[in-house]
């Protein structure tokens, strides 16, 4: 059984560093960088300058220190590296150094940016511990990992946690442990497909986790566009993560799956555009009201359709609707049938109470 908590309680925002997520605050936008600087340390630093330029909140690597979380006998997912011989030396090309680590975190803050990194063992957790990181994201291949949970629960650091390979019976279990040791969580609808196709993304999934374990929800996309994100937000969803890289040209197994610089940048914009519009509903008879002077100008007034002798009584024929709308209301046009002018009107003339009498 799950320990249920009212929304109110699980929902309440929680920070990273001196950011806010959940609640009221933006929605917090996390540029996944993963392997796309390919083990070139240069390239990741480009990473964070060039994130730091598109509004996002947060930069995001992955912590792989091979000899503690794989062996040579890992299969591939998708064999996409020339130079590596197996998954083990990919892995163990990823690999920085814990003072490489400490100057991509410094970096990063210095951008503006939070720093964050997934951990893949309990050793890549003991290392980020070190270099000095404020939230833990989770992987969702590492979820069931007991051993490092205990490890970085002990932090109280608020934990971000995919959901990409989770069956519901793995999310409740996740879900009850962070519960039990009191912690924040984010929970993050997540599809583990590279790319993900539309009909895979699962928007219904952020409600159903929210009403589910009463927790902030967010979504990671591995679609390669931007619209996921968008709708998310539309839907309440309090973070989105996506991948980027720099072109779609580039090097890498993330790269049909990632969101180029420019299109993280009309991400962002677009996030912030929708939240404007959500925190601001519209009472409709106020609007009108604004626009009072634009009825009058783009409005249509009842005119005469053709010159119409004094005694004339109006028919629908010799009547018309043109603007601009600072007579008689074209939505009056029924009302004046049957009654007759009293004074002659020249074509295209509005039509006045004061020219009209019962017929």
């Amino acid at each position: 059984m799950l320990m249920r908590k009212t929304r109110r309680e699980q929902c309440v925002p929680f920070a990273i560093g001196q950011r806010f997520v959940g609640g009221s605050y933006p929605c917090l936008v996390i540029a996944e960088i993963a392997q796309a600087h390919d083990g070139s340390l240069g390239t990741a630093h480009a990473y964070i300058d060039a994130v730091a330029g598109t509004g996002a909140d947060a930069v995001k690597f992955q912590t792989h220190i091979a000899a503690a979380e794989s062996t040579i006998h890992e299969p591939w997912r998708i064999k996409f590296s020339m130079q590596d011989a197996t998954r083990f030396d990919y892995w163990k090309r990823m690999e920085f150094t814990e003072e490489q680590w400490m100057g991509l975190r410094k970096h990063a803050e210095e951008a503006g940016l939070i720093f964050l990194s997934s951990p893949f063992s309990s050793e890549a957790a003991d290392l980020l511990i070190r270099v000095g990181i404020k939230a833990w994201k989770i992987a969702s291949g590492e979820v069931s990992n007991v051993v490092m949970f205990e490890k970085i629960s002990a932090t109280r650091l608020p934990l971000i946690i995919s959901t990409g390979m989770s069956p519901l019976q793995e999310i409740d279990a996740t879900v009850e442990r962070i519960k039990a040791h009191d912690l924040r969580f984010a929970l993050m609808q997540c599809t583990t497909a590279y790319p993900c196709p539309a009909e895979k993304v699962g928007l219904n999934l952020i409600p159903f986790f929210e009403q589910r374990y009463g927790c902030i929800v967010g979504l990671s996309d591995h679609s390669g566009s931007i619209y996921p994100g968008l709708a998310a937000t539309t839907i309440g969803a309090k973070a989105v993560e996506l991948h980027v890289t720099f072109s779609r040209e580039t090097f890498g197994p993330d790269v049909s799956s990632s969101v180029t610089i420019e299109e993280l940048k009309e991400l962002v914009k677009g996030i912030r555009y929708i939240e404007k519009m959500l925190a601001n509903p519209l009472d409709k008879d106020v609007a009108a009201e604004e626009v009072r002077p634009l009825r009058s100008l783009f409005g249509k007034s009842v005119v005469a359709k053709v010159h119409l002798p004094a005694g004339t009584v109006l028919r629908a024929e010799n009547l018309a609707l043109k603007k601009p709308g600072t007579g008689i209301p074209a939505s009056r046009l029924q009302d004046l049938l049957g009654l007759r002018i009293v004074r002659a009107v020249e074509a295209d003339e509005q039509l006045q109470e004061i020219d009209l009498q019962q017929g």
